[in-house]
């Protein structure tokens, strides 16, 4: 019956990394030892003083449909936390809380794009950009970025990418896949470019914030001077907070842009869950240096997967600055036959570690970029040693 199914759904990808979870279930479903290094998720708990927030409204009775664009106590946290982390002064009809970031990116997707308009995306992005746009009839615009130059864009390559029918910018700092951050002096440099265009409008994804390793303040391209009018700060308490299960999300926006992304979640998911609001409520308030110990457990998780890649040859790393991500350039394997299989790609070789090392990683295809895998360290370092271990061998 898919003959029966919309062009929108046929066209769409299915995301890659929980394609590759599902795949890294079924083989251990078949009592293979599958060590996961494919998923974007923190392996550490939820704060203790966060779940005690969420007991607590289960015990005051929070259990009614919640205002769409969210309790106003959440929206003052999100205002409090923009004010205290990103120097962004947002009211209450400029916040707009959703069922996680992605949610988020969807609406504004949704709200802003028109059939034709072309969206640059700096390569690599995040592996449902590209969709989400092209589900609201955009035109993705993938600007190619390499490891050598730390996987960002310049000011050069964003002019040469704008078109008359380029009508927003979206990225995310710190990056998934590659970890890379963009300093205030870079997003300067992007901004003075943007501001010749003055119609173009920038998604700014900021939900990696908190793991930040270089020991600055993060830059959010709004509080860029002449950005904060054009600029969708998207943001959450996903990955900072191990609270992905959580689902919620928030951005910050022109109070126009706003006003319709509320319109437009009023008619698909309304409010989100009340439990995860109040949680969330505690959680904003609360200093970042709450989560400071999965910040240096991350950190030293990174040092210790670049130094274990980089006994392996064939594998070319920089140094990620932020969230839980190294993204290598594995082209040398490219052409070569390994226990019998060859090696043409990316995707190829990410599948090749899943059936001959046991080690999920996702292939840079998804995110824009042939040449790279996304190998994630929310794990263990007893895993990572393992996964490495493995890898290592299978490429002998």
């Amino acid at each position: 019956m898919s003959q029966q199914l919309s062009d929108r759904i046929i066209n769409m990808s299915t995301s890659a990394t929980l394609a590759m979870a599902a795949k890294a279930r079924e083989l251990r479903g078949q009592g293979k030892d599958i060590i996961g290094l494919s998923l974007g998720e923190p392996d550490f708990n939820t704060p203790n003083f966060i779940k005690d927030a969420a007991i607590q409204a289960v015990n005051d009775d929070y259990n009614s449909y919640t205002p769409v664009d969210g309790y106003v106590e959440l929206k003052e946290a999100v205002i409090t936390k923009f004010k205290r982390d990103n120097n962004l002064q947002y009211t209450l009809p400029q916040i707009v809380v959703s069922t996680g970031a992605k949610q988020s990116l969807y609406n504004v997707a949704q709200v802003m794009l028109n059939k034709g308009d072309e969206v640059i995306l700096p390569c690599p992005y995040w592996v449902s950009y590209s969709d989400i746009v092209k589900v609201a009839e955009g035109v993705p615009v993938e600007v190619k970025t390499s490891i050598d130059t730390d996987f960002k864009m310049t000011a050069p390559q964003l002019e040469a990418a704008i078109t008359p029918n380029t009508k927003m910018l979206w990225f995310s700092s710190p990056c998934n896949p590659s970890g890379s951050l963009y300093s205030k002096t870079e997003l300067e440099a992007l901004a003075e470019v943007l501001k010749k265009h003055p119609n173009i409008y920038v998604v700014s994804d900021e939900i990696y914030e908190h793991i930040n390793y270089t020991g600055k303040p993060h830059a959010s391209m709004a509080s860029v001077d002449g950005m904060f009018d054009r600029t969708i700060t998207i943001n959450g308490v996903s990955k900072a907070f191990a609270m992905t299960g959580w689902r919620v999300g928030f951005i910050g926006a022109p109070d126009w842009i706003a006003r319709a992304c509320n319109k437009m979640q009023g008619q698909v998911t309304s409010g989100t869950n009340c439990i995860a609001q109040r949680a969330v409520i505690t959680a904003l308030n609360a200093d970042p240096s709450v989560v400071s110990y999965m910040i240096d457990e991350f950190k030293t998780r990174r040092d210790m997967v670049l130094n274990l890649l980089g006994d392996i040859d064939g594998f070319k790393t920089n140094t990620p600055e932020g969230a839980f991500y190294v993204f290598p350039d594995v082209s040398a394997f490219f052409g070569k036959t390994l226990r019998g299989k060859t090696i043409n790609n990316a995707t190829d070789f990410s599948l090749y570690l899943l059936e001959e090392a046991l080690v999920a990683t996702v292939t840079g295809d998804a995110f824009g970029n042939p040449d790279c895998i996304r190998i994630s360290y929310a794990a263990s370092q007893e895993q990572i040693i393992e996964a490495i271990k493995r890898i290592k061998e299978a490429l002998v």
